[in-house]
This record gives C-alpha cells, sequence and structure tokens, in this order.
C-alpha cells in the first residue's frame, strides 16, 4: 500500500478535501496479486470551484507525477465541489470491468500468473 498512501498523502495535502477516497483496483485488472498499478481517486474540494474538469485533472497529474512516471498504470478520477457531490447523489461512478488486455495473450497471461508482468 505504499503508492496508496502516497497518493492520498499527497492529494490531502495538496486540496481541502470534505471526501478523498483512494481505492486499488488493481485487482481487478491483468496484473500480479498485491500490484498497486490502478486506482480510483474521488476528491470532492471547493478548491475545485471554478475550474473546468481538465484544469482539475491537471492539477492532480502534476501533484502525482511521481506515481504516474513510475508504477501507476491507471488513474480513474472523479473531482468534484461540494455542490456538485450533492447533486450526484454523493456517489462516484463505479469503474468498468477490465476489457481482458493481457488476459486474451495467452503468453502474456502465463508471464502475469508467474510475476513477470
Amino acid at each position: 500500500m505504499k503508492i496508496q498512501n502516497a497518493i492520498e498523502t499527497k492529494l490531502a495535502e495538496a486540496f481541502e478535501a470534505q471526501i478523498l477516497a483512494v481505492e486499488n483496483e488493481s485487482h481487478k485488472h491483468s496484473v500480479p496479486p498485491n500490484s498497486e498499478t490502478h486506482f480510483k481517486v474521488t476528491l470532492v474540494s471547493p478548491d475545485f470551484q471554478g475550474q473546468m474538469k481538465v484544469k482539475r485533472h491537471q492539477a492532480i497529474y502534476q501533484i502525482l507525477s511521481d506515481e504516474l512516471a513510475g508504477e501507476v498504470h491507471a488513474l480513474a478520477l472523479h473531482l468534484y465541489t461540494p455542490e456538485e457531490w450533492q447533486a450526484t447523489g454523493q456517489a462516484a461512478p463505479d469503474s468498468p470491468n477490465c476489457m481482458g488486455g493481457s488476459k486474451k495473450d495467452p503468453a502474456m497471461a502465463a508471464r502475469t500468473a508467474q510475476g513477470d508482468h
């Protein structure tokens, strides 16, 4: 949980978070057990007031640049102002199911099962 903890810490320090949830969704993908490669972030903050979605995402990418340059392969971002969060019914959308990726490639699936991926 080293990478997940780093993501949580950096975002908590950078934003006035009313809600911050970082979920490791790696187990839903073709990666070795205990991987930290796929994350879902739900962040509700008044800091996003007046910002378009792209600006919000760019701010997150900048803060997490080390993680994104390293082992993090996918980062689903759900970023809201408190008012937007209320309008959603206070729930971020579920992440889509993995489309298979290397599961469809027998050679890659074998390497993944052995922890070589």
